[in-house]
């Protein structure tokens, strides 16, 4: 019998450029800066997870970062976003790519701290 591999933050970014894991840095820096977190890493990305749930996921690939925010609302209106698909009836998972850090402006950052609520159960209300 063999071990299943343990998925590790180390693992997504192994390869990675480094301009992309930098990057990565910086969006992983901007959901940490809203509070603590879980972070859980799958194979296919690594998720971070408030008090009630997971409200984020982003991993460094050959175009920048690519990830997703669950928020509240569709932002079907920035280029940044790449696809919304409804989750429940109250939320939306946002799919994103960022390319350079000049795409973490204040309106990411707003995104991130709407997610960061949902991950607090701020939908539940």
């Amino acid at each position: 019998m063999t071990d299943a591999h343990v998925w590790t933050v180390d693992d997504h970014l192994h390869g990675a450029s480094p301009e992309h894991v930098a990057l990565w840095r910086e969006v992983a820096g901007l959901i940490e800066a809203c509070g603590p977190v879980e972070v859980v890493v799958h194979k296919t990305t690594i998720t971070f997870k408030g008090t009630r749930r997971g409200f984020a996921g982003a991993r460094p690939d050959a175009g920048g970062v690519v990830g997703f925010l669950d928020l509240m609302r569709p932002v079907d209106t920035d280029p940044r976003i790449t696809s919304v698909a409804p989750y429940t009836h109250r939320l939306f998972v946002n799919h994103f790519r960022v390319r350079s850090t000049t795409d973490l402006d204040d309106t990411f950052a707003e995104w991130v701290r709407e997610a960061y609520a949902v991950g607090a159960g701020a939908h539940l209300d």
